[in-house]
């Protein structure tokens, strides 16, 4: 690999894009991030404080170690964590326990002396369809008991391990040790005090397990396991972290690891205008290395990536097929069982397709993954023996760089993914954008991401400034940071595909909602992004939600709320419908669109269907009946006015539409419904200093972020005095951490407010809008990709994390952008 940067052909980071702005604290780090199934993150600010993970939550370890003469040097992840099982949950062994489902029990039943000789016999885990083994329930209570023997009591970190959909109660030899209400969707390693650990004893212990389901899925499981202790980790020095910086595409590090100065930055060339190179299942890692003591040091780096990457759950046994293409040395995995689109749902990673490790000039081996480190720090495995079986397996790359001194030396590793087919459509399973191209194949996109590494850098540099130039000019530093926050996230939420008809078809993922595809009020909030960058993904987020009208599938008067549950696009599958809401979105983004393009074409190809839908809102949208908006999780709302905004602002971006394609009678006449329905709207939701929540009730605020298309937009169906009004009027009702949602809960959506704020006369006003939700991300505890849904008081996420609907940060530069063409 030549050392481009010493002639000056390039840099990796440009020091423009480097100064975009400050080091920051974000609530999560994004390193590797595609679609929702190719997702990497640190959710620490400093890289090798943690074990990386997939979005969810889940460990995909990326680990990085730097020999430094003859000093190790851990810059990058920690090893994922080691446990001895105590008492195995269903998930790693299913058990034989004693359960009782509904009724009562006695109040003496979690104590070792209660006689269970009545009680039922069944295996682990208990719950609904999500596992072929175990036993079925799906009632409201479940008890459990489940004995188990130590011959010795356990002295490290003792640890539950639980999975619980709803509320459980876990009891140690009689003692309470846990009581969570709620679901956490998957097992959860939970830390227990030392007084529950007291509870152990040599020979028959006691684990009783206590689950209540509200409502929906059911699910318990309960474990106990010991923490190890990584003495290979305790070992090697931790390199100093001296910075990090994130822009639009890139997130760099800088590190000193002793005599050595290390820089490490991940690329992900999320390019929106440029759909070959946003496509690209391909990510890089970049390192550049110096001496900082004008002296010579001989250095090698150390990169290990998890096959976690590639499996749902770490039990799933991989293949890995080591093999060298042209220049390249490459490593690739894949689960033994590859089955291609057979899982659907939230809290679920990929289990088909093979991940890629690539690299030029470098040494590949695999490992276990608790001997990564080990291996290149002790040299103990032979490496021409490849292990090629297993779970939990790491793909290691070493590059020997040699005598460094000042000049600065450079590698770079690439990530790929090949998921063969990426969503079913309608009962077709549809290819990644990528492999539409004749002859496509991931050596060949291996091959070209090489090739292209400068350019591609170059492209990303370019990218990075225009981002944040974009968003610091529209709302200020602390508002372009935001931006940045929430770019490669959105992103990262679709999956890019093209339609058996031959359309473009970006689907994003409900990620931590529901796990529906191409929610239509999640692609609301995210639209802003692709309007500004490009607006062929914008079509490519409706053009589905078209065809299953215009195809006959989905035969009612208004617009479906989703496409099925990811990644399987067959049809809605969310239980209700919310008609006032899906279709005002569906108008408003299509007249967005035509806007953007200043064409109607796009319109005018699903007129009839636009008609229809504009007709329903005309019938039933001022004063909506008791349904669902998009903040569906505050629940049902009759009278709702910001969705009778949303249904008159969609009325009136009807008729604009209609006037761009030369019907002038249908725009006279839907432009005059709009007006009316805004005047009659002004005079029955106001409250004196404010603009009340539901149309009978004054004592109610909320905010009205919807009304912010009637500036973008340009339809001036509503006067400055009412936005005025309501500005001045939120600006009494914040909190540390922002603007409240409405008047119910403390909780809010930042999404929201972002729109909201974009409506401000002053910008003033704006900021002082803006600067609680910097607070929040910057200061949030709750360590995830951004949470959309948080509490102002605290500033910890409510729900929700990863989503797309970040995209929405964006409002203010469209808002912006839309002010200037006046």
């Amino acid at each position: 690999m030549k050392n481009f940067l010493r002639n000056g052909t390039a840099l990796l980071l440009s020091l423009v894009s480097l100064q975009l702005y400050a080091q920051q604290q974000m609530p999560a780090y994004p390193l590797i991030t595609h679609n929702p199934y190719f997702s990497v993150w640190s959710n620490t600010d400093k890289l090798n404080e943690s074990v990386t993970t997939h979005w969810t939550g889940k460990d995909q370890s990326l680990v990085g170690v730097v020999k430094v003469d003859g000093d190790f040097y851990r810059f990058m992840g920690q090893s994922s964590k080691l446990y001895n099982t105590i008492v195995a949950d269903g998930d790693e062994r299913p058990a034989m326990v004693k359960y009782q489902m509904e009724g009562t029990v006695p109040d003496n039943w979690e104590k070792p002396s209660f006689n269970d000789t009545g009680w039922k016999t069944g295996l682990t885990p208990f719950g609904d369809d999500r596992s072929k083994a175990g036993t079925k329930w799906i009632g409201t209570d479940v008890w459990i008991r489940k004995k188990f023997n130590l011959t010795k009591v356990p002295s490290g970190k003792l640890m539950l391990k639980l999975f619980h959909d709803d509320g459980a109660e876990v009891y140690l030899n009689g003692q309470n040790i846990l009581k969570k209400g709620g679901a956490n969707g998957d097992y959860e390693m939970i830390e227990l005090s030392g007084s529950a650990k007291s509870q152990l004893v040599t020979g028959e212990n006691l684990l009783a397990i206590h689950c209540n389901n509200t409502g929906g899925g059911t699910w318990i499981d309960a474990g106990l396991v010991e923490e190890q202790e990584n003495k290979m980790d305790n070992a090697i020095k931790k390199a100093k972290q001296t910075s990090v910086k994130v822009t639009a595409t890139q997130t760099a590090y800088q590190f000193k690891c002793g005599d050595i100065d290390l820089d490490v930055t991940f690329t992900s060339p999320l390019i929106l205008n440029n759909l070959a190179v946003l496509s690209s299942p391909v990510s890089y890692i970049t390192y550049n290395v110096r001496a900082n003591d004008g002296k010579k040091h001989t250095v090698s780096i150390f990169q290990g990536v998890s096959t976690n990457v590639a499996v749902d759950q770490p039990k799933q046994e991989v293949n890995i097929w080591p093999y060298a293409k042209n220049s390249l040395q490459i490593l690739k995995a894949g689960t033994v069982e590859q089955p291609i689109l057979k899982k659907k749902g939230d809290n679920v990673r990929i289990d088909w397709g093979y991940m890629y490790v690539a690299a030029s000039g470098a040494k590949q081996y695999t490992t276990r993954q608790d001997d990564a480190i080990n291996s290149f720090c002790k040299a103990t495995p032979n490496k021409t023996a490849m292990l090629t079986t297993g779970t939990k397996m790491m793909l290691n790359t070493v590059f020997d760089l040699g005598s460094v001194g000042g000049n600065l030396v450079s590698k770079y590793t690439m990530l790929g993914y090949d998921d063969i087919y990426s969503v079913q459509y309608f009962g077709t399973n549809l290819k990644p954008w990528w492999r539409n191209q004749p002859g496509a194949n991931i050596d060949g996109v291996l091959q070209k991401a090489a090739a292209d590494y400068l350019s591609v850098m170059a492209l990303c540099n370019k990218t990075d400034v225009q981002i944040y130039n974009d968003a610091n000019k529209a709302g200020g530093a602390a508002y372009a940071k935001l931006c940045i926050m929430g770019y490669r996230q959105s992103i990262a939420a679709h999956q890019l595909v093209k339609s058996p008809q031959g359309d473009l078809l970006f689907l994003s993922k409900e990620n931590f909602s529901n796990g529906s595809i191409n929610t239509v009020d999640v692609t609301y909030p995210s639209a802003p992004l692709y309007l500004l960058y490009n607006p062929a993904l914008m079509k490519g987020m409706l053009n589905g939600i078209f065809y299953y009208s215009e195809s006959g599938k989905w035969k009612k008067p208004f617009a479906a709320h989703d496409l099925g549950t990811y990644p399987l696009a067959n049809g809605q599958t969310y239980g209700e419908d919310m008609p006032v809401e899906e279709s005002g979105n569906m108008i408003i983004l299509t007249a967005a669109i035509v806007d953007a393009e200043k064409n109607p074409a796009f319109a005018k190809k699903h007129w009839k269907t636009l008609t229809i839908w504009t007709n329903y809102l005309a019938q039933s949208g001022f004063d909506p009946g008791n349904q669902l908006c998009t903040d569906d999780f505050a629940g049902h709302l009759a009278h709702n006015i910001n969705l009778s905004v949303k249904a008159i602002v969609a009325i009136g971006a009807y008729a604009k539409m209609a006037g761009m394609a030369g019907q002038t009678v249908t725009a006279a006449k839907y432009s005059k419904l709009a007006k009316e329905l805004s005047a009659k709207w002004v005079a029955k939701a106001d409250a004196g200093d404010h603009y009340a929540l539901v149309f009978d009730n004054k004592n109610t605020w909320s905010q009205k972020y919807n009304m912010v298309w009637d500036k973008v937009l340009k339809l001036n169906l509503f006067p400055q005095a009412v936005y005025d009004k309501e500005i001045k009027y939120y600006l009494t009702k914040q909190n540390e951490f922002g603007l409240p949602l409405d008047s119910r809960k403390s909780y809010t959506k930042s999404d929201w407010i972002v729109w909201t704020a974009s409506m401000a006369k002053d910008q003033a006003d704006f900021k002082a809008l803006i600067d609680p939700v910097y607070k929040y991300a910057t200061e949030t505890s709750s360590r995830v990709p951004i949470s959309d849904w948080h509490e102002t008081t605290d500033g910890k996420m409510v729900g929700f994390q990863a989503r797309s609907v970040v995209g929405g940060y964006f409002m203010k530069v469209l808002a912006t952008k839309s002010e200037v063409k006046k």
